[in-house]
């Protein structure tokens, strides 16, 4: 089961966080024409962050599976995926949303930029939690 669940947390990782890592970071380049590129950018931020949600919730199952739910460097990646996932549909979306009803101009998708960055900052953080483990004793 373990093996399912860890197949399933990465492949879905990959799949869904990917795509809104690129949509994201994307999307102010194409904003100021309020273009159908920009209106596509924003529906696969969309739809990919609500499917991304599937990633916290596997890796959670994963992480009560193999009994590690409680180190540290799982609660420390949980909390920097909520805190992408809020940034996300707190700031991102809905900033892109403003954008394509009435562009903002470069300083309000300068913001945005910034905001996608720290949301792919955090990412990468996770994935190398995932991968170094700190502190664990898992081999």
């Amino acid at each position: 089961m373990e093996a399912f669940l860890l197949s399933v947390h990465v492949i879905a990782g990959i799949l869904f966080i990917g795509p809104v890592a690129v949509s994201t970071s994307l999307f102010p380049r194409y904003a100021p024409d309020s273009g159908e590129v920009a209106v596509v950018l924003h529906r696969i931020t969309r739809v990919y962050g609500l499917l991304a949600v599937t990633v916290p919730v596997v890796g959670l199952a994963l992480a009560f599976a193999q009994g590690r739910a409680t180190e540290v460097w799982v609660l420390v990646a949980m909390l920097l995926t909520a805190l992408a996932g809020g940034l996300l549909a707190l700031q991102i979306t809905p900033r892109q949303r403003a954008a394509l009803a009435a562009p903002e101009g470069a300083a309000g998708l300068r913001r945005l930029g910034i905001w996608t960055g720290v949301f792919n900052l955090l990412w990468a953080v996770v994935v190398v939690l995932m991968i170094v483990r700190p502190g664990s004793s898992y081999t």
